[in-house]
């Protein structure tokens, strides 16, 4: 009789301690844990769902993880599919979590009228590039207050300084000019600001930060050795 009851007990404890059963607890669906990304965290934590396209911005920091050797907290994001006559930059700062400027951009006007369409690195083409640029230092030429862009792009946009890409401020890039043509104006291929905030946002941006100017163009991710679209989170596409 006590030989019948021990066995029943031995196996059962044995069963309770096994690996299978641990592992079986572990991985059920319902009890496993959400896991989110850093970048879908910090576009959580930084309210930016009603303000900036999440493909742009994951693409935008997951250039920044990769290319921000300065330790600059400043991450500007340029967002392209939308039209001009909607305010499509953004000057984020990822250290304090907050975002420092939203603006007005205008495009070259070989890319499009209200949406940028077409883009290149080609001189003469009055074309906006898209891709990552790093700032560099500020002066003052025929635009007033400019910022120096570097191209870090091989074939997408490193030509920008032989083309003259900087970032200044135009008299086109106002709701004034919305108001009155629907859109703003172009550049010869600048991204080009409001004159009154011209100033400070190349002032915050200036001396090293990261831009990142976005379109949804496959074009640009098969050339583009920074990011790719199959690297990129779908939880939110």
């Amino acid at each position: 009789m006590q030989k019948t009851i021990i066995c029943p007990l031995a196996f059962l404890i044995l069963w309770l301690l096994s690996p299978v059963r641990a592992e079986n607890k572990t991985s059920d669906p319902d009890k496993s844990p959400t896991t989110i990304s850093e970048y879908e965290s910090l576009y959580e934590q930084m309210n930016l769902d009603s303000l900036i396209n999440f493909k742009a911005f994951e693409y935008a920091y997951k250039g920044y993880k990769k290319l921000n050797k300065n330790n600059k907290s400043l991450l500007t994001v340029i967002d392209f599919s939308l039209p001009s006559s909607q305010k499509r930059l953004y000057v984020l700062d990822l250290s304090k979590k907050q975002v420092l400027f939203v603006s007005y951009v205008s495009h070259g006007k070989g890319s499009g009228d209200d949406y940028a369409t077409s883009f290149s690195n080609r001189r003469g083409s009055h074309q906006s590039s898209l891709g990552f640029y790093r700032t560099d230092e500020t002066y003052n030429g025929r635009n007033g207050y400019s910022l120096l862009l570097d191209g870090l792009e091989k074939g997408i946009n490193d030509k920008a300084r032989r083309r003259s890409i900087v970032i200044h401020g135009a008299d086109y890039c106002s709701e004034e000019v919305i108001h009155s043509s629907g859109r703003l104006g172009r550049s010869f291929g600048c991204p080009a600001l409001p004159y009154e905030l011209t100033e400070p946002i190349i002032d915050a941006i200036k001396g090293g930060s990261l831009l990142f100017i976005y379109a949804d163009k496959p074009d640009y991710f098969a050339k583009s050795k920074i990011v790719k679209p199959d690297a990129v989170s779908k939880t939110r596409l």
